[in-house]
């Protein structure tokens, strides 16, 4: 619990929602990743995963939570770039963590400080596929 997302089975939501609650979650998951993941598909991009986060409030009603479906909850790859069994490129925030990894940082605090170009090249990954999403054309200064 608070260390990292974790994906559990229906059977365990279900464990710890009740059985009810956890076929709603499902259901609305699916159809929010369907959707979306067919809009985006017109567009050029692969929703490759993402998530959701979802509350209940005192009366039991569910709700969608944070934010959902973008840079930094999902990984988008280009469909175009998309081939079996290669990482592809990508518009998340997979870049920095690329460059965690090439640093040897052992993810403990502190991290390491992130370079101008590092700090850049994901901003203009997040604006491509902003653009690609939309449509519409941002000055990424």
């Amino acid at each position: 619990m608070g260390d990292h997302d974790e994906n559990i089975s229906l059977e365990k939501c279900a464990a710890l929602l009740g059985q009810e609650l956890a076929e709603k979650v499902a259901k609305v998951s699916i159809q929010l990743y369907t959707e979306a993941a067919q809009y985006a598909l017109s567009r050029g991009i692969i929703i490759a995963d993402t998530k959701f986060e979802f509350g209940v409030d005192d009366a039991g009603t569910l709700y969608l939570i944070d934010e959902i479906l973008t840079p930094d909850s999902s990984r988008f790859w280009p469909a175009d770039g998309y081939a079996v069994g290669k990482n592809p490129p990508s518009f998340d925030k997979q870049y920095v963590r690329d460059w965690l990894e090439s640093t040897g940082w052992n993810k403990t605090p502190p991290a390491p400080a992130l370079p101008l170009d590092v700090a850049q090249r994901t901003s203009e990954k997040y604006l491509e596929a902003f653009e690609r999403l939309t449509g519409k054309k941002l000055d990424a200064e």
